[in-house]
């Protein structure tokens, strides 16, 4: 560790990080048609000869986590028994749902559910099947597995720096493997992947998310929709958000994750209200129940039969894009989760937040059901002609459309910005060496360099370029996973015997203090 003028880094994994990270960038924008060629063919072979692993991988993350909920650790709380709260429960959760989904809903609310029915991953005979079958995978691709993979990460590294007081970075997750070792290169590799994958997994995010800014100020005012504009949208929105980055965690952040909160929920409310309200709440029921009983099959479904590949485009690349974003969303949430208990934590980050989302795509997908299945396929057309336009055609449909419009754009901005500074703040801890106290220019540096990546990969391949970089991402980070699933046992374990050690001492000195009490009253007596 070193501190000169306004940086303070920690060197191997600062430098190897930025180096790497620029050689990218270079090689995308030097070699775009190559990079191109290239990110779709690595993501084919990663996605057909691994897709496997990432399913298997984010199973058994799940069913960790449940197992922690409730075993005999889920008394344990984050930062010793006397730990309290940092932030209200529901400013908790306004800053999980942010950070946890962000962007992705707006992009994918109406344009996943209408793919899957125009594209069924399975045969089906009816269109009100197809329509069943799409809210099926699009409730797996954004419910239990995807927070099951945050709340494993969130409470490794919450865990570890609060009650072992060890640095908020992954290398300190896998002390119980490599003891002090995580102080030298193998720690710093650890840091490494977790940096380039949270820069990558973010990036992907904000791709998606300046497409469809772009898409809707096409709409709304007849811009163009070229890469040359969204990177400037990027730059322009990613100043927005080192305001909140030079504002810390407590302010900004905080205030912008639960803005943010309320701008969804009123979106989300209106549409509920100017759609098919009633017929909204008997699909929410509906899709629910239709989600937990195919769960277990759904969620092992490998396409080994038909070998569509459809499963490579979708279920594979979300968990992938999942385990990229994990370092970003776990390192937050640890942030932000000193004094829970684990069962506390792992249920709250697994239902709350899920829910929601179950909700959102509910209200959204159901609601262009409603228009398909009466006989109205524009919605169809529009998804099949750009993606990233989808939603702004869906509440074209709607009453309201120009308000729904701007508050859809404004809304896409705002997670734009939560993800982009919440971001910024991780990836500066992790190169920091797990400082929180960090100089202003060196969290700006991370937010900007995270929108140079995004428009890197815009310009060397748009939307398949930021597939591939996630799944690529994603790949060596889903194996420090699974070796963090034994860490954090083993440190549990460590962690409840001690606290078994220390009830029985109480209970001993307890009952020494009677029978003393009991030995003096004797004596009196006498």
């Amino acid at each position: 560790m070193f501190k000169k003028q306004a940086f303070v880094v920690n060197k191997p994994v600062f430098f190897v990080s930025f180096t790497l990270v620029v050689a990218s960038l270079v090689l995308c924008l030097l070699f775009r048609e190559s990079a191109a060629a290239w990110f779709a063919s690595v993501q084919h072979d990663i996605t057909e000869n691994l897709g496997w692993f990432f399913i298997l991988t984010v199973n058994f993350v799940l069913i960790f986590c449940l197992c922690l909920a409730f075993n005999r650790f889920g008394h344990i709380r984050i930062g010793g028994e006397h730990a309290e709260p940092e932030f209200s429960t529901v400013s908790w959760f306004a800053m999980l749902f942010s950070a946890g989904m962000g962007i992705g809903i707006m992009f994918f609310s109406v344009a996943e559910p209408v793919s899957h029915f125009v594209q069924p991953p399975r045969p089906v005979d009816t269109p009100v099947a197809a329509a069943r079958q799409a809210m099926d995978f699009t409730f797996l691709h954004w419910g239990l597995h995807a927070w099951g993979i945050y709340a494993l990460v969130g409470l490794a590294l919450a865990f570890f720096a609060y009650n072992k007081k060890l640095p908020l970075t992954f290398r300190s997750l896998f002390y119980p493997f490599l003891g002090e070792r995580i102080h030298g290169w193998w720690g710093h590799c650890i840091d490494i992947f977790s940096v380039l994958a949270t820069l990558f997994g973010l990036s992907t995010s904000l791709g998606l998310g300046v497409q469809q800014i772009n898409a809707g100020t096409n709409f709304l005012f007849g811009w163009p929709e070229s890469a040359g504009l969204q990177s400037v949208m990027i730059l322009c929105i990613t100043a927005v958000a080192t305001l909140s980055v030079i504002s810390g965690l407590d302010k900004g952040v905080k205030l912008l994750s639960n803005v943010n909160m309320l701008l969804a929920l009123a979106l989300m409310l209106l549409v509920f209200l100017a759609g098919p309200t009633i017929y909204l709440l008997k699909s929410l029921i509906q899709n629910t129940g239709s989600y937990i009983s195919h769960f277990v099959d759904i969620s092992t479904w490998n396409d080994s039969y038909r070998q569509t590949g459809w499963q490579n485009s979708w279920t594979v690349f979300y968990w992938a894009w999942w385990i990229a974003w994990s370092p970003f969303v776990g390192s937050f949430i640890a942030r932000i989760s000193r004094g829970r208990t684990v069962r506390e934590f792992v249920l709250g980050v697994l239902i709350v937040p899920a829910m929601l989302t179950l909700l959102w795509m509910t209200v959204f997908g159901n609601t262009a059901f409603s228009f398909i299945l009466a006989g109205d396929d524009s919605i169809v057309k529009a998804v099949q002609a750009n993606i990233s336009t989808a939603l702004f055609e869906f509440l074209q449909m709607l009453p309201l459309t120009a308000v729904l419009s701007v508050l859809a754009v404004v809304l896409v901005a705002f997670f734009f910005i939560t993800s982009s500074d919440s971001g910024s703040l991780v990836v500066d801890n992790i190169t920091s060496g797990g400082s929180q106290r960090t100089p202003v220019l060196q969290r700006i540096f991370w937010s900007f360099m995270q929108g140079f990546i995004a428009i890197a990969l815009l310009w060397s391949g748009g939307l398949g370029a930021l597939q591939a970089a996630v799944i690529i991402a994603g790949l060596p980070f889903a194996a420090i996973i699974l070796l963090m699933c034994y860490s954090l046992w083993k440190g549990l374990q460590e962690e409840y015997a001690g606290i078994q050690k220390k009830q029985r001492q109480k209970q001993e000195k307890s009952y020494r203090n009677i029978i003393t009490d009991l030995i003096n009253e004797q004596d009196k007596n006498d």
